[in-house]
């Protein structure tokens, strides 16, 4: 794909891409690290609470934030000339996700004890993380609200510059928590994660307070609410229901196998998370923007098989070689406690891949806001994963978890498929 290697080349490499590689390598690291710690002083049980917990938190940060994220970096990037639509966009956003924000956090608070029974089976001593991330909660919708506005003005190096930082100072503050704490401290570290972000994106606007005179309640729009709406729901449904699904399917594993069978797959999932997370992100440089600009059959096909022969084959080879150093993978970043967690590669593995081959194709609702298209396919890819967990659980264990996976996404593929069939094998003269 000519223009995904040019692009690569003369944008990505030599402007952000090498601050970007560093923020994901960041990233990983943070996490392998947070890994090792967890398997050494906490364990498989631990792991398995911890994996709930950061569903928890993913899902009801979204919430807060109404899954405006999106939305508001593109019309803040489309009238950042213009002062008056701009002033209605920041006031807007910055009104409407407080309010969201204080009421979630208040029904976080109060609620802590029964929250706490849901995603901490059998555990009920943990209503204290429960209140640190409501009470940190608005300092992460206030970063995720500068890091729209940044992210609008195209403020791009400042914005991984931050994430760096941010990363390097939640690992370091979750290594002391868990070393402190064990458990109770992985847990706070959680809460606080991607709050204290928050501290250092402080410091890296301090000194740019331009923007602040034009939030006004008196430019809050109503009208610019409903433009918002299908960018808040797309991101709202996947980011909300899905951790909420993958508490459901572990809290089974719990119930139906065991503790340390749900801190398997907790870790499978996370060394799955890390590997991803360089493929994801190329996605999000490239695929997105480049199918927002196309309008037509010719180029979406063109772009979809061109990143099929040019990256699809260097992601196989990867997962290959991670396949065949699975044991090594697994002593490095865990303990001998998860040797059986090499078992659950195989499906794993296969069903990323998969995953990336339908997620290429399927940023196409999102860049031309196929509202049901995605509303739709996404409730029948939760339903399914869901169901066949349950089904494949009960016959094979905790390996039926990752099987449910790679079917699932098959099914999820095939459908994808299905409806772009003319776009992608039809005439190259029909209209996308």
């Amino acid at each position: 794909m000519k223009k995904l290697i040019d692009y690569i080349n003369k944008f990505v490499l030599v402007k952000i891409a090498s601050l970007q590689t560093a923020s994901v390598i960041t990233r990983v690291i943070a996490g392998l690290l947070t890994s090792k710690a967890i398997a050494v002083f906490i364990g498989a049980e631990g792991m398995a609470l911890i994996g709930n917990f950061q569903n928890f938190v993913s899902s009801f940060q979204t919430i807060s934030i109404l899954g405006f994220y999106k939305g508001v970096v593109k019309y803040i990037a489309k009238f950042k000339d213009d002062v008056a639509e701009l002033s209605k966009t920041i006031s807007t956003v910055f009104y409407t996700g407080f309010i969201a924000t204080v009421l979630v956090s208040v029904i976080c608070y109060f609620n802590a004890e029964l929250i706490t029974s849901i995603i901490f089976p059998e555990y009920n001593n943990y209503a204290l993380a429960i209140k640190v991330f409501a009470i940190v909660l608005p300092f992460y919708a206030l970063n995720m609200f500068t890091f729209s506005i940044m992210n609008g003005f195209s403020k791009y190096k400042i914005l991984i510059i931050i994430n760096i930082i941010g990363q390097i100072l939640s690992v370091s503050v979750a290594l002391l928590l868990i070393y402190q704490e064990a458990l109770k401290g992985a847990l706070i570290s959680v809460a606080i994660a991607e709050s204290l972000i928050f501290l250092i994106t402080l410091v890296g606007i301090i000194n740019r307070r331009s923007l602040v005179p034009l939030i006004s309640v008196n430019k809050f729009s109503f009208s610019f609410l409903k433009k918002l709406r299908p960018y808040s729901m797309m991101a709202l449904f996947s980011a909300v229901l899905l951790p909420l699904v993958a508490i459901a399917i572990r809290n089974y594993i719990i119930e139906n196998v065991g503790y340390k069978d749900a801190g398997f797959w907790e870790a499978m999932t996370r060394i799955s998370k890390y590997y991803l997370m360089f493929i994801t992100s190329l996605m999000a440089l490239y695929i997105l923007p480049r199918f927002t600009e196309i309008n037509n059959t010719k180029d979406f096909r063109k772009e979809v098989f061109g990143f099929y022969k040019t990256v699809m084959p260097i992601l196989a080879f990867g997962l290959l070689i991670i396949f065949l150093l699975k044991p090594l993978i697994v002593s490095i970043v865990f303990t001998e406690e998860f040797k059986p967690v090499e078992d659950l590669f195989l499906w794993q593995l296969l069903g990323d891949f998969v995953k990336v081959l339908s997620m290429v194709i399927a940023y196409q609702f999102i860049a031309k806001k196929m509202f049901w298209h995605y509303i739709l396919t996404e409730t029948f890819l939760i339903i399914t994963l869901y169901c066949s967990s349950v089904y494949f659980i009960n016959h094979f264990g905790v390996k039926g978890v990752v099987i449910a996976h790679f079917i699932s996404y098959l099914v999820y593929y095939g459908i994808i498929l299905s409806i772009f069939g003319k776009s992608l094998f039809g005439s190259v003269k029909e209209k996308a």
